[in-house]
Formats: structure tokens, C-alpha cells, sequence
């Protein structure tokens, strides 16, 4: 088939009076008038080597028109199988596709899943997003290569099945039984049977353990059928298998993954005689519910559980966004990470990439979250304007350490009374107990009844964090921190183009969809350039 597409770049008549009728959909207008545009014989040939470097052949059809498909597919949230309808029934699709009166699909549902996977496999929709962004800051009439950035993230709720404990076990035994038959060439429901593996042969893990959960033994009870059950799995594994391949794939991956959910999940009982495990208790100490890096689906095992505040958790994924201070909107660089993840392990990440690019950085507006990123502070030490509000004080009825005067130079604290003290970074600063015992300032420092002094711990960013809190005192400081706008901006175009729940399981293939999003939303403010150029 010739995949040769040289659609026409003048509208015609009957084109703009499909687009008269889409004023509210301006993606449709921008797509159509300056696909050439967006893309260009740079883009066609990286369209090429996708499919010359597989060796498999050329594309079902132009690839430009595939990948005009994939990004209005992302656009609008429209389902694989419906891509193909639309080709023939909806002229919008048929205009930007340069296929108008087609009466059947120009596109096949499989293509649109093979490009896809074609495209995330090559980095196809880095190249777009270099494109869009290359595209706006000529348009605009800034330098490519200086940038001043603003990060920031919002939470993306995962596609895959947040199971308990005991779904977990359950169904991670079913599928080591599964890998099992398969590798020694037998029946798993036979296997499943004569080993007496009931979680593997009902359709309800908790209905094939069949206990009274409202018994407060019951959970106990549970967990030492699923624990059994694992062992009575394992010996006759060792009888079929060598320990070889026992730690190979695929057997050794899923026994690992049973064994890391009963490592994260369960804890030795101090009170069995036996030495049993129980369910991993709450520790009310470290106020944590369940481990950092607690696996929480065994359709994504990507998936972590993350906290949108205080109060609220949400299993998934955090994306992180880099956008241009300078033009609306504009993203330039995009991350997605385990929900878990703290905001400042994204920083690296993304500051790495806009160096790959030839970013030359000039000014990051960041917020809290991004500031203990060593990454950051090591580019702020070598000039890097930072702009960020400092770290909130922990919350306490007696001074905080703002109210202690810091010198620097001299390396000494001052506390409210008038005692001086050497400094000491990341390290209690202790003052004389003698000394506050009677200082005026006693009750409100460190309380009437403390039997010690008044002890302070600088951060080893003291000095930094201080001078972010004497900017914002200024109004040229709070100016300056207003410049984050941008960014809420983006985030809103990102979640009402990708909404706040992931497309796709696994980190891979959600990054992959948070390009080609950040992609779309770039078409929308190229839009606006280029329609306030030819006002101009």
C-alpha cells in the first residue's frame, strides 16, 4: 500500500462548513489548518524509521493520518473500537483525516492498537511534545534553548484492582498454580485439587476460605489456610522443579511475588507457639498504616498507594508536569510516578530531561514539595534561581524556629532571650538549661515545666529557606511566586483531557499516555498563539 499523504493544506468549502459547525471545539481547527505544520518532514521521517526499523513492512496507511487519529482519539477519550466507526460516520474525523465521504473505516481497530504500541515503543509522542513546544516558543518569539520552568503534579487514581491482603495472597497462589501446570505440563485445576488448593478453584478467594469474618479469630484463621496452602504448594513445586528453576522465570517471579506479599503483609505472632505469622499491625508510633512500598494490585503492580492530603488516599500514580513561566499553558516536560513516590523524587527526573532536550534552565518556580530534591538544591547552589515559599514550621504552641536569629557568617543562633550559641546544620542545637530556666521567654520557648533547655534543629537549607522567607515579605517576592498561574492552568487542561484516573495499567504506558496528553493540550494554547498572531 502507498503510505505517500500529501493532503491539501487550503481549506475547501465544504471543510469550513464542518469547522463553522466545531467553534466550540477548536482542536478540530487547529488540527486540520496546520497539520502540515505539526507535522513536518521531521516528524514524517520519524514516522518512517518506526516501521523501517522493525523490518515488518510498511504502516496500514499513512502514519500521519494514524497518529491525527491517536491524538484525537486521546482528545476526546474515544474507546479503540470506536475509532474505526468514526472514520466513516463522523466528518470531523473524515475532514482531519482527508478521508471525507469514506462510507467505510479507513482505519481498522487493530491498527489503531498496533500504532499505538508502535509509537510508545519508538518515543514517538516525545518527538510531538518537542514538536508543539519548539512550535510555540518560535511563535511566541522566545530563545528554544532558555527556559524558565514551573513544576507541579496532581494525583492520578490507577487503573488496576485494589485488592486486601487476602485477595492479594489468594489470587498471586492461583496464578503461581497457573505458571506451575503450565511448566510441568498438567491441568491446574488437577494440580489445585490434589494439593487441596481451594483459593485457586472458587471464583471468590474469601469464599473459598470460608470463614465467620464477624468471629475475631476469623482474619487469623484466614491467613494461616492461604499461608498453608502456599506451603503445600511449594513442596510439591520442589518435587517437580529444580531449585534452578525455581528462581527462574517464570516460576521464580511468581514466588517472589507471593513471598513479598506475605513479607509486606504479615509479621511473626509474639504470642503463637508455633512462631505463625499474623497480619502486620498498625504502629501507632510512626502514625502508618501500611509500608511505603506496600504492593496493592495484581493487575498493576506499579500501583502504590499515595495521599492527595492529610486525610485522603488514593491508590495510583502522581504526573508531574514542567510548563513555561512565559507562555500559558505550555508543557514542556512530563513525569509519572508511583503515587508513593515523594513530589521531589520527580525533580531529577524532569530536569534531566529538559537538559537532554538542550534546555538551558534559567529560573524554576517550584512549591514545597519539590525542595528537598538534591537535585535542585545542588542547582541553586551553582546559580539556578529557585522560587518557591520556604517549608511551613511544625505546628507548636512554643516559639518556632523562625523566632531564633541565624548568622551565618559568624555561625552562631540567637535565641528571643539574647543567648548566642555556635551553629550547628541538621544537628539539636542545645541552649544552657541554667540560662532558660530563667529567661522571661521560658513559658512561651519551651514551657514552665521543661526540665531541660530549649533545643532547635536548623535545616541544613536554613540559610536558603530564610531568604525565601524574606522575599516573600516583599511584594516583588509575592509577585513573583504568583507566576505559578501557569501551571494550575496546565494541570486543569491535563485532567479534563485525561481525567483523574489512568487509562492504562503499568508506569510505562501511563507516561506514555501523559505525553501524548501534554501533546493535545499543547495543540490547544498553539491554537491560541497562532490565532493572536494572525490578529496581530
Amino acid at each position: 500500500m502507498n503510505t505517500a499523504w500529501n493532503p491539501p493544506v487550503e481549506l475547501s468549502e465544504e471543510e469550513e462548513r464542518i469547522l463553522r459547525l466545531c467553534k466550540k471545539h477548536k482542536l478540530w481547527s487547529f488540527l486540520r489548518k496546520y497539520r502540515h505544520v505539526l507535522f513536518d518532514d521531521e516528524v514524517h521521517a520519524e514516522l518512517a524509521r518506526m516501521y523501517a526499523s522493525s523490518g515488518r513492512g510498511r504502516p496500514p496507511g499513512p502514519p500521519e493520518r494514524l497518529a491525527l487519529a491517536m491524538l484525537v482519539q486521546v482528545a476526546f477519550d474515544v474507546a479503540d473500537h470506536e475509532v474505526p466507526t468514526l472514520t466513516a460516520v463522523d466528518r470531523r474525523w473524515q475532514m482531519l483525516l482527508d478521508c471525507l465521504g469514506a462510507m467505510e473505516p479507513v482505519i481498522s481497530q487493530g491498527t489503531v492498537f498496533n500504532f499505538r504500541e508502535r509509537a510508545r515503543a519508538n518515543g514517538l509522542m516525545k518527538r510531538l511534545l518537542d514538536k508543539t513546544v519548539e512550535l510555540a516558543r518560535a511563535t511566541k518569539g522566545f530563545s528554544h534553548k532558555r527556559l524558565r520552568a514551573i513544576f507541579d503534579s496532581s494525583p492520578l487514581v490507577g487503573a488496576g484492582r485494589v485488592e486486601d491482603t487476602f485477595n492479594l495472597l489468594g489470587r498471586a497462589i492461583g496464578r503461581l498454580v497457573e505458571v506451575a501446570a503450565v511448566e510441568a505440563d498438567c491441568e491446574a485445576d488437577v494440580v489445585a485439587e490434589q494439593l487441596g488448593l481451594s483459593v485457586t478453584l472458587a471464583s471468590s478467594v474469601k469464599a473459598a476460605l470460608d470463614v465467620d469474618w464477624r468471629e475475631p479469630e476469623a482474619r487469623a484463621a484466614a491467613l494461616q489456610e492461604l499461608l498453608s496452602q502456599f506451603d503445600n504448594l511449594m513442596r510439591w513445586l520442589r518435587t517437580q522443579f529444580s531449585e534452578e528453576r525455581l528462581i527462574q522465570p517464570p516460576l521464580g517471579e511468581h514466588i517472589e511475588m507471593v513471598k513479598r506479599i506475605i513479607e509486606q503483609d504479615t509479621e511473626p505472632d509474639p504470642n503463637s507457639p508455633s512462631g505463625s505469622n499474623r497480619l502486620r499491625q498498625n504502629d501507632p508510633k510512626k502514625d502508618r498504616r501500611v509500608a511505603r512500598d506496600r504492593l496493592v494490585s495484581l493487575s498493576d503492580p506499579d500501583m502504590r498507594h499515595g495521599r492527595k492530603s492529610r486525610s485522603k488516599v488514593f491508590a495510583g500514580y502522581k504526573r508531574h508536569v514542567a510548563v513555561d513561566v512565559d507562555i500559558q499553558g505550555l508543557i514542556c516536560e512530563v513525569e509519572v510516578q508511583p503515587a508513593n513516590e515523594h513530589d521531589h523524587e520527580a525533580a531529577g527526573p524532569l530536569l534531566q530531561r529538559l537538559d537532554a532536550r538542550g534546555f538551558k534552565l534559567t529560573e524554576l518556580h517550584i512549591d514545597r514539595g519539590y525542595l528537598a530534591s538534591e537535585d535542585v538544591v545542588g542547582r541553586h547552589d551553582r546559580g539556578l534561581k529557585v522560587i518557591s515559599k520556604p517549608p511551613s514550621p511544625p505546628r507548636s504552641t512554643h516559639y518556632t524556629n523562625d523566632k531564633f536569629d541565624v548568622d551565618f557568617a559568624d555561625g552562631t543562633v540567637m535565641c528571643p532571650g539574647g543567648t548566642v550559641v555556635p551553629i550547628k546544620l541538621d544537628k539539636p542545637i542545645n541552649f544552657p538549661r541554667p540560662v532558660c530556666r530563667g529567661c522571661n521567654h521560658r513559658d512561651a520557648c519551651v514551657g514552665k515545666d521543661a526540665k531541660r533547655g530549649r533545643q532547635v534543629r536548623l535545616n541544613p537549607n536554613e540559610q536558603w529557606y530564610r531568604e525565601m522567607a524574606a522575599e516573600l515579605a516583599t511584594p516583588d517576592g509575592r509577585a513573583q511566586r504568583r507566576e505559578r498561574t501557569p501551571v494550575e492552568h496546565a494541570l486543569a487542561r491535563v485532567d479534563s483531557i485525561q481525567g483523574d484516573r489512568a487509562r492504562f495499567l503499568g508506569l510505562e504506558k501511563n507516561q506514555f499516555d501523559l505525553e501524548r496528553t501534554a501533546v493535545v493540550n499543547n495543540c490547544y494554547v498553539l491554537n491560541a498563539l497562532f490565532d493572536e498572531r494572525m490578529a496581530a
